[in-house]
This record gives structure tokens, C-alpha cells and sequence, in this order.
């Protein structure tokens, strides 16, 4: 029951509570459930400790499924349940692995822990395309950790909190040990110094207008909806004199691009006739055989707009079910679930160019993307002004969901030392500095207009120019120490039974 508990303590360290400090509380519970102790065991309390996390962490994930896909509650629970215990069993590996290796040595376990913990969560965001939500770096955003993020990465905070975690528990088991917690808490304090410098440079500031539509998703799809949709981005748009680039979000109109294009050239008429850019969230059909989710620019652009012309930016990280069936022969006929509108697309290709506009360069992604960190690190060029993310998370409703996923955008702006704008449907609509600062957003569900400056920024963090180079030393270091120590008392114990 305790291991239950603490990982469930740990959602409340994340949006939108950000009681930070107990994601430290969290793990050291598993710690004191997992660690030190026989590996089925460890596997065990871990398996529980990630289910306490992961069932009620993901609940919101069943609002999609019960609203739009035609599944009961209790069958929603069943498939979220399921998630939640193949999520589980990374951990229950990592803690398993971490016992086998250790045995009953807790100074090497520490060691070992936090890197398994690592690997085990990039493990989990890589295999069968990944589901990376839920680390721990990312509710230590508003924390004295945040400095770490552009030196390492989101998973270099996972990795010291893992550490320090680590570190009370061998501390509180009487080891004696006080320098794993003085080294902890020094790197601590070096953290919230990092967190002072500044690791980019201003340029030239540009005014956003980011329009959030607020139309129900139930509605969306609906026949007879589409001109409503238009009319409703059109005329929240046409106030917009001031704005030099307007921001409408992802799939913000409900067809494709080649079926709206000759209202997409009017538009883009219109706002070449104003001086000013438009990009938009569209689904585009360009040949019978493929369909994408894309980021289009309109208006003050290099050419005006034809269908398919490339200033824009194709979805390359699908979400399963929602994007992309996988064993949809198998699995469309069991449920309308697999069914859900849109569900079939194409993957964008890799190194695709920023899409330029009004002078400025935005590195996208779209929506899920922003939750992989290679992905948008990737993306984003030397000469990037700006991170765009836009996002339709109507599909789940006032649950929890849409506000971890602005935290984990936020947390790219501050990895890579860039301001992030993000357009939504129907929130979290935001923009942020380049440290991932909130300067201004619009409340959830209400149509309205986010009308901000905001300054570009150009130069790269260490994260931005080595990406997770410098953790994976830091990861391998920390294996060779355990192995130096594990070899040391092997010499010890031969030289006492001689």
C-alpha cells in the first residue's frame, strides 16, 4: 500500500498542482519499497509504486474514449488500466536490474538506480513509437532544479532527483553515508545557479495574435460545421490590424487543404493586402495515398499560397489510436473507438526546413510531438527565432491532460533557450520566454484572441548543441563507479577469507 500511495503523491507534483517538492517524497518512497531488497520483490513494490503514478496520472486519457469513442466507463478504465501496467513495467525492470546488480551493496545501488531509472523511462518514449509523459524532470519546472534543463535536458533533473532520492534513503538507513547527501545538495545549489545565466541572446521582437476557436470537438466533424469554423477563425482574425503573424491551431479547420484552397487564397489575399503572415493547423491530402497533419503559412510569406507549396511543416510523431491504428485490420472492428475521425495519417519526413514568416523562423511541432525532446531538439535550426506548438486538446475535456502537456511544451522553450507560442482549440493557450516563463495566456474554453510581443532569441544552449551527449557520460560514469566499487569489495572479501 505505501508503494502505492507514494507513486501516486508524485501526479500531484506535476500541472496542475506543482507541488513540486513531493516528486522528491515520491521516489524516495520508492526507494524505501524497492530498494535493497530481493529483485522479485523490488520488481514488485516497483510494478505497484509506477501504477500508483501511472493509473491515476493517465485517468484523463478515458475522456477521449468515453465521449468520442463509443466505449462505457468500465471498459475505458480497463484499457487505461492496461496502459498504466505496460507503462509499469519499465520500472519494475529498472528495480529488478537495479537488485540483481547491486545485491545488498546500497552505496552501489545508488549508483546504479537513477541510471536504470533513466533508461527505463527512455525506453518507454522509444519503444513501439513511445509514450514519454510522466517524467519527473518536468514537474520541477517552477523548482530550483529548472536551471539543469538546458544543460541536460529534461532527464538530467530525473536523473538528480532519482540521485538525491536515492541519497535520503541510504542516509535514513542508518548507512552513515552523509556524502551522496552532501553532493546532492551541492548539485542542487549548482542547479539553481545555472538557472541564472542567461545561455542566449535577444533579437528583434515580433507581435502574436494567437486565436483559440473554442469549438467543441463533437461539433467539428459535424456536416454543416465547417462554415461555422471558418467564420468563427475569419472574424476573430480580421480585428487583428497590430498582429505582425496570427496563430490559428492544429486542424483548426475541419477539411482538407485541398478542398478549402479557394478560400485559403482569399485569406491568403487578404492578409498580403494587411502586411501580415497566418499560420494555421490543417489536414492536407496531397496525393490518394497520404494524409497529413501540417502547420501551413499564409499571407506575408516569400510566395503566395498554392496547394502544397513548401513553406510548411508535416506531423512526424503520430499518436497511436488517435493518428495511427496500429493492427488496425485487427482492432477497427472491435470498438468505434479505432475508428475516431482523422485516424489514418501519414508520417512527415525528417530535417524538415522551419517554416518562414513575417521575416521570423518557427521551428513546429505539432500537438504530441513536443513530448519527445530529440524530436523538437532535431527541429529546431541555428538561425530558429521561435518554438510553435500547436495543439487540439478538446478531446480530453477539463481532465488534467491538457494542462501536463503545456507543461512538457514549456519545458522545450527552456531546454532549448527559445520562447515557445502555443495556439490551442480550447486552452491551454500560452506563450513563454526562453526559459519557459509564462507571459501571457488565455483561459480554457472561451473563443477569444492572445494578443502578445514577444522578443526571438538566437544562440544555443548546451542542451540545443550536445543534446543528451554530456547525461549519457554522466549515466556511464556512474555505472563505471558501481563497478569500481563492486570490484573493490570483491578484492576485500578475497583478502579476508585468505
Amino acid at each position: 500500500m505505501g508503494a502505492l500511495l507514494s507513486g501516486a503523491l508524485g501526479v500531484l507534483a506535476f500541472s496542475p498542482f506543482d507541488y513540486w517538492p513531493l516528486a522528491l517524497v515520491s521516489l524516495l518512497g520508492l526507494c524505501f519499497t524497492s530498494l535493497n531488497v530481493p529483485p522479485g520483490q523490488a520488481a514488485k513494490t516497483a510494478f505497484v509504486w509506477a501504477m500508483g503514478l501511472f493509473l491515476p496520472g493517465l485517468w484523463w486519457i478515458h475522456v477521449s474514449m468515453t465521449m468520442f469513442g463509443g466505449i462505457p466507463l468500465p471498459g475505458a478504465f480497463l484499457l487505461v488500466a492496461l496502459l498504466a501496467a505496460y507503462l509499469s513495467l519499465y520500472s519494475a525492470l529498472a528495480l529488478w536490474l537495479t537488485n540483481r546488480c547491486a545485491g545488498q551493496q546500497p552505496l552501489r545501488a545508488l549508483l546504479v538506480f537513477p541510471v536504470l531509472m533513466i533508461l527505463a523511462d527512455w525506453l518507454r518514449g522509444w519503444v513501439m513509437t513511445g509514450f514519454p509523459w510522466l517524467w519527473f524532470g518536468y514537474s520541477q519546472l517552477e523548482g530550483p532544479l529548472a536551471g539543469l534543463a538546458p544543460i541536460l535536458g529534461v532527464q538530467g533533473i530525473s536523473w538528480l532527483l532519482l540521485f538525491s532520492a536515492g541519497a535520503f534513503w541510504l542516509l535514513l538507513q542508518r548507512q552513515r553515508r552523509l556524502l551522496p547527501l552532501i553532493l546532492s545538495l551541492a548539485l542542487w545549489g549548482l542547479a539553481f545557479g545555472a538557472g541564472q545565466l542567461q545561455w542566449v541572446s535577444p533579437t528583434q521582437a515580433s507581435r502574436f495574435a494567437l486565436v483559440q476557436g473554442n469549438i467543441a470537438q463533437s461539433l467539428k466533424w459535424q456536416p454543416g460545421q465547417l462554415e461555422q469554423s471558418l467564420d468563427r477563425h475569419f472574424s476573430l482574425t480580421k480585428p487583428l490590424t497590430e498582429a505582425d503573424v496570427v496563430i490559428w491551431p492544429e486542424s483548426a479547420l475541419p477539411s482538407s487543404e485541398q478542398h478549402l484552397a479557394p478560400w485559403l487564397k482569399q485569406v491568403d489575399g487578404f492578409m498580403r493586402e494587411r502586411g501580415q503572415a497566418l499560420l494555421s493547423g490543417i489536414v492536407t491530402r496531397p496525393d490518394q495515398e497520404s494524409v497529413y497533419n501540417a502547420v501551413i503559412a499564409l499571407g506575408q510569406t516569400q510566395d503566395p499560397y498554392q496547394p502544397e507549396n513548401g513553406n510548411r511543416y508535416y506531423k512526424q510523431q503520430l499518436v497511436p489510436i488517435g493518428e495511427f491504428v496500429p493492427f488496425g485490420d485487427l482492432l477497427r472492428p472491435i470498438a468505434p473507438f479505432f475508428n475516431l475521425p482523422m485516424s489514418s495519417f501519414s508520417r512527415g519526413g525528417q530535417d524538415q526546413p522551419d517554416i518562414e514568416a513575417a521575416g521570423r523562423h518557427f521551428s513546429v511541432a505539432i500537438c504530441y510531438e513536443v513530448a519527445f525532446p530529440s524530436l523538437v531538439r532535431g527541429n529546431m535550426k541555428a538561425d530558429t527565432d521561435y518554438l510553435l506548438t500547436v495543439s487540439n486538446d478538446t478531446w480530453f475535456g477539463q481532465s488534467i491532460g491538457p494542462w501536463q502537456h503545456q507543461q512538457i511544451a514549456r519545458m522545450r522553450a527552456l531546454e532549448l533557450g527559445r520562447p515557445l507560442i502555443r495556439a490551442t482549440n480550447n486552452g491551454v493557450t500560452l506563450v513563454t520566454d526562453e526559459k519557459g516563463r509564462i507571459q501571457a495566456s488565455l483561459p480554457q474554453f472561451e473563443a477569444n484572441v492572445l494578443s502578445v510581443e514577444v522578443m526571438g532569441t538566437r544562440g544555443l544552449t548546451p542542451y540545443a548543441r550536445f543534446g543528451s551527449a554530456p547525461l549519457l557520460l554522466l549515466l556511464a560514469g556512474s555505472l563505471l563507479c558501481a563497478a569500481w566499487l563492486s570490484r573493490r569489495r570483491g578484492l576485500q572479501f578475497r583478502a579476508v577469507i585468505r
